[in-house]
């Protein structure tokens, strides 16, 4: 399961202009969503964003590259492209770093209460 602070914001994006009726769509989980929003939106390098959503390197770097094909196909294509669910796990307790504005969640078994990236221990609870 990957982590994710909240899901997006929309349920869909269809190309505006074209003359095209593609009746295919693009589905962008959850995940990818999350993985493009760290890294190319809060600037986050892959080590950094896998620390958040809770997944090596490596898979946040397999996540990224999916989800930058996909709305690459998309806009190319000109298809619409569709949130949906996807293996993410969405969490109530998420906390914000008072020092570096990261958000993450501590899980139930980690007793440790600081940052994840920059480890201060000036972190607040937060509600999505």
């Amino acid at each position: 399961m990957r982590k994710v602070v909240a899901p997006p914001g929309f349920r869909g994006y269809k190309p505006y202009g074209t003359r095209q009726g593609r009746t295919n769509h693009v589905d962008l989980l959850y995940e990818e969503y999350e993985a493009i929003k760290l890294a190319d939106y809060d600037i986050m390098n892959q080590l950094e964003a896998s620390q958040i959503m809770g997944v090596s390197r490596a898979t946040f770097a397999r996540v990224y590259e999916s989800a930058r094909r996909k709305i690459a196909k998309a806009m190319v294509e000109t298809r619409e492209i569709r949130s949906v669910f996807g293996d993410a796990s969405l969490d109530n307790s998420w906390f914000m770093c008072d020092a570096c504005d990261t958000r993450f969640n501590i899980p139930d078994k980690n007793t440790e209460h600081h940052c994840p990236l920059c480890k201060t221990e000036n972190i607040h609870s937060i509600k999505e």
